[in-house]
């Protein structure tokens, strides 16, 4: 027979066992928890302590939004060759003056939730992969590219009759270049280039975009306004990819930020025709003049709508 103490030495030591392995299990049971959920824990650490000036002080990225129901190009129907049965190419003309088309002139100034159509295309091709093709008024077929130096310098305007007084010799004028950037107030039209076309296989009567090229107003050395330059034609399925990440403004819904890419996809703009294609390449307004012009124009769009709903028996 073992003494008392013999037993509650053994009692004791066979407590102490079962405390261990408690403990042990714990020390696992937290182990486990922490390489499972520390990841979700840093970051919403990380993003509570961030500091505010680093917030703050960010570089500006005007292809950043949030608040854009869909982040990325709206996905084309896939059309087959042999489904087309009828097509015609058209020119148009985006007036940015017209009220429809202010959300894509407005805001000149980039803000942190919008920012202007060129200022977007302009953001795209200094500082990423979107290709400009120079000779817009002559080559509209993407075959001349332009490097990110030509286009940062196509966009600098330098006028050298500019006269500033000598502040060591007054009434003498020293004659010193000033330079002026073109920026998204200095658009004032679009160049579209798009196809329209009927597809048999679904019936329905389409129009997508191939190009599109800003023009800014060429002025005189006295302020007068002269007419309009083009600038560079964008292949628009490239440019695509970043209008679908910036927002334009929505005049139906505050809450919901709409993209570019569903602005010209929805068709929310207005337009007119200057061209069609022909057998001498010439534009409306090198075989009429005045008024005849818009109504040429409305010609070609009655013409491309009554093709369509004359398929149809009612």
């Amino acid at each position: 027979m073992r003494s008392n103490r013999e037993k509650e030495v053994a009692m004791i030591h066979s407590s102490n066992v079962r405390n261990e392995k408690k403990l042990f299990s714990c020390f696992f049971f937290l182990l486990f928890n922490f390489f499972l959920f520390s990841p979700f824990f840093s970051a919403e650490l990380s993003a509570q302590c961030r500091p505010v000036a680093s917030v703050k002080n960010q570089p500006f990225d005007p292809c950043a939004s949030n608040r854009i129901a869909r982040p990325f190009p709206i996905s084309a129907v896939y059309v087959r060759e042999s489904d087309i049965m009828w097509s015609k190419r058209t020119w148009r003309v985006i007036d940015l003056r017209e009220k429809l088309n202010l959300p894509i002139y407005y805001p000149e100034q980039p803000s942190v939730c919008l920012m202007n159509l060129f200022d977007v295309f302009k953001c795209a091709l200094l500082n990423d992969n979107l290709v400009a093709y120079s000779n817009p008024i002559f080559d509209d077929e993407f075959t001349s590219p332009m490097s990110k130096d030509e286009v940062r310098n196509l966009l600098v305007i330098w006028d050298s009759t500019n006269q500033t007084e000598d502040v060591n010799n007054p009434g003498d004028y020293l004659q010193i270049p000033l330079k002026t950037e073109i920026t998204g107030s200095s658009i004032r039209q679009y160049w579209i280039k798009e196809d329209w076309y009927f597809d048999k296989q679904r019936s329905v009567m389409e129009a997508r975009i191939v190009g599109i090229c800003p023009l800014v107003e060429k002025v005189s050395e006295s302020g007068d306004v002269l007419g309009m330059k083009p600038l560079f034609w964008i292949y628009f399925p490239d440019a695509r990819p970043f209008l679908a990440r910036a927002a334009v403004f929505n005049r139906h819904n505050d809450a919901e930020r709409m993209s570019y890419d569903e602005l010209f996809v929805k068709r929310m703009f207005s337009s007119y025709v200057y061209k069609e294609s022909n057998v001498y390449n010439r534009s409306i307004s090198e075989y009429r003049t005045g008024l005849d012009v818009l109504l040429e124009s409305d010609g070609i769009k009655e013409e491309v709508f009554n093709y369509e709903s004359d398929l149809w028996h009612y």
